[in-house]
C-alpha cells in the first residue's frame, strides 16, 4: 500500500461509457488531506503517514490534539487517521494530498461506518424466516424459535442470531474500482456501493489484494 486519502461519502449516480454501458458508481470528495506527521522505520519502527480532513475550530480541539498541527504548521482538522505505507520518502510534512493521487482503473479498498439500524430483530439482523402463520403458532410470528430451554443443553449457546443492535461497525470493501477522478470537484467516482450513510467519512488506500 503506498496511497492513501480521506474522503467523505456525497452519494451514489451513474456514469456512462462510450459504449452506452451504465456503471453505478459512488462519489467520493477526497481531500485534501493535510500530511500531519510522517513515521519512518528509524524513528517510529514503521513508516506511516497521519492524514487531517476537514478543517476545525481551534476551540473544539485540546491542548494536546492542537499541538501536533500547530508543529506541522498545518491547519486543525476534525478527522485524523495514520496510514500505514511502503515508502513515505516522497511525502513531506504540510502538504496536501488531494484526489489526484489516484487514477481511473486503479483498485482500492474502501473502510467505513455501516448505517444504524438499531435495535432490531432476528428477521432484519439475520435473514431469518419468520414462524408457521397457523394455528397453535404464536401470537407472534417473528420471534427467534426454539431457545434448546431442555434438560440438555439447558442454556443458549455463545454467539446465536438474536436480536440486537445492527449496523454502525466498521466494514470494509475491497478490490473496487475507480472509474473517473475529477480533480476540479477534488472528487473521486468508485464503481458499486461503499459502507456508510451520505456525508460519512470513509479511508481509501490501495487494495491489499
Amino acid at each position: 500500500m503506498n496511497k492513501a486519502i480521506i474522503g467523505r461519502k456525497a452519494g451514489m449516480t451513474q456514469v456512462f461509457t462510450a459504449e452506452g454501458k451504465v456503471i453505478p458508481v459512488t462519489v467520493i470528495e477526497a481531500g485534501p488531506c493535510p500530511v500531519v506527521q510522517i513515521k519512518t522505520v528509524e524513528k517510529d519502527g514503521y513508516a506511516a503517514l497521519k492524514l487531517g480532513f476537514d478543517e476545525a475550530k481551534e476551540k473544539s480541539l485540546n491542548k494536546a490534539e492542537l499541538g501536533q498541527f500547530k508543529k506541522a504548521n498545518v491547519k486543525p482538522c476534525k478527522v485524523l487517521k495514520e496510514f500505514r505505507l511502503e515508502d513515505v520518502a516522497s511525502y513531506t510534512v504540510g502538504a496536501e494530498i488531494k484526489a489526484d493521487v489516484f487514477a481511473a482503473g486503479d483498485k482500492v479498498d474502501v473502510h467505513g461506518v455501516s448505517k444504524g439500524h438499531g435495535y432490531s430483530g432476528v428477521i432484519k439482523r439475520w435473514n431469518q424466516h419468520r414462524l408457521k402463520e397457523t394455528h397453535g403458532v404464536g401470537p407472534v410470528h417473528r420471534e427467534p424459535g426454539s431457545m434448546g430451554a431442555n434438560s440438555s443443553p439447558s442454556r443458549v449457546f455463545k454467539n446465536k442470531h438474536l436480536a440486537g443492535q445492527y449496523g454502525v461497525e466498521n466494514v470494509t470493501v475491497q478490490n473496487l474500482e475507480i472509474v473517473r477522478v475529477d480533480t476540479e470537484r477534488n472528487c473521486l467516482l468508485i464503481k458499486g456501493s461503499v459502507p456508510g450513510p451520505n456525508g460519512s467519512v470513509v479511508t481509501i488506500n490501495d487494495t491489499v489484494k
